[in-house]
């Protein structure tokens, strides 16, 4: 379960990601560490994300939530990039990775499994679809757990 101050948290950052040309794609507050590290996923949106990006958003970020005093003890403030083995969640994600290789895990049995690897053909309201060894086969959205890209398999 997210950390309750998440949602906040994305609202003071996603203004501040903007003028630098980054989306914030996520964020994970650790408070099982000590210090307490708040990790916060960006994506550069019109190259890959570099080390630049990152420490320009942590800085303009730290000021930013030191300012708020949302979070009023010590932490340890993490900007990174969410890396290519990551889900996809986005209609900008799917329409980028057509025909990438991905894994497409169910909450429930599909056809007799709950994993299916293929190359990613599109995504609408109704399902996913993969073609598998140039078969199409559709996945109803509404049992889709997780679309993560197949590393294994590359393009």
């Amino acid at each position: 379960m997210a950390h309750p101050l998440i949602p906040q948290i994305l609202e003071l950052a996603t203004p501040v990601a903007e003028p630098l040309g980054l989306e914030v794609v996520g964020a994970v507050f650790h408070t099982n560490q000590s210090p307490p590290v708040l990790r916060v996923d960006v994506r550069n949106l019109t190259a890959d994300t570099s080390l630049t990006d990152c420490e320009r958003m942590s800085h303009a970020l730290e000021q930013v939530l030191d300012s708020s005093d949302l979070i009023p003890d010590a932490y340890v403030l993490e900007v990174s990039s969410p890396g290519i083995s990551r889900s996809l969640t986005t209609d900008r994600e799917f329409i980028s990775f057509k025909g990438f290789a991905v894994v497409v895990t169910t909450n429930e049995p599909f056809q007799g499994q709950k994993s299916f690897g293929g190359q990613l053909i599109r995504r609408d309201q109704e399902a996913v679809y993969l073609s598998q060894k140039g078969r199409a086969i559709a996945i109803p959205r509404s049992l889709i757990q997780t679309v993560q890209l197949d590393e294994r398999r590359g393009k």
